[in-house]
């Protein structure tokens, strides 16, 4: 289990690798990496002091696997949750028949009327099962599991991708793919 200090140095290395690298300087290449070295070396510079060893149990121990290292170790980059724009190289994959999208109870008139959209991410995040849902839905208010029709999606030619932490990812899901009747909220 990570202490206080590590969740500190987590959220700050996700802003970083996910949204602001230039919030410490550094320049991501277009699939997201940056180089370990000039991580912890901007990250120190910057006041968030980090040694290698600490990254390391970072990327490990994170509940959510948002992390991961190259084959070498020498480069990092978020496994998904972009907000700029990276190429993760993934390949579109066949889904399980239902996915599920944890929200707030105060998001879903936007998303009967507009269906889940990506926002300002790269895509629309789903889970393969309701307590994963569950867990990222309740960090916003009251939770809200909604019930995804993948397969249907699949079937009308929409791709989904898999990103290394096992999030499911799309473009957006229509209100139609979305089953109201089984909502658990």
């Amino acid at each position: 289990m990570a202490n206080n200090d590590e969740v500190k140095l987590g959220r700050f290395i996700s802003l970083v690798l996910r949204h602001k690298p230039e919030t410490i300087g550094l320049t991501l290449d277009h699939e997201g990496w940056a180089k370990v070295d000039e991580l912890i070396e901007k990250m120190c510079a910057h006041g968030a002091f980090i040694d290698l060893a600490t990254l390391q149990s970072i990327v490990a121990n994170n509940d959510k696997q948002r992390y991961s290292f190259d084959a070498q170790g020498t480069r990092i980059r978020a496994n998904q949750g972009h907000s700029i724009s990276v190429d993760l190289k993934l390949s579109p994959q066949k889904p399980p028949a239902l996915l599920y999208h944890g929200t707030a109870l105060r998001f879903l008139e936007s998303i009967r009327a507009q269906g889940i959209c990506k926002m300002k991410r790269q895509y629309v995040h789903l889970s393969a099962d309701i307590p994963t849902a569950t867990k990222v839905g309740i960090r916003h208010g009251k939770v809200v599991v909604l019930t995804i029709n993948a397969q249907a999606m699949y079937e009308d030619g929409i791709n989904f991708y898999l990103s290394e932490n096992k999030v499911w990812l799309c473009d957006h899901v229509s209100t139609k793919y979305i089953n109201w009747d089984a909502m658990n909220d």
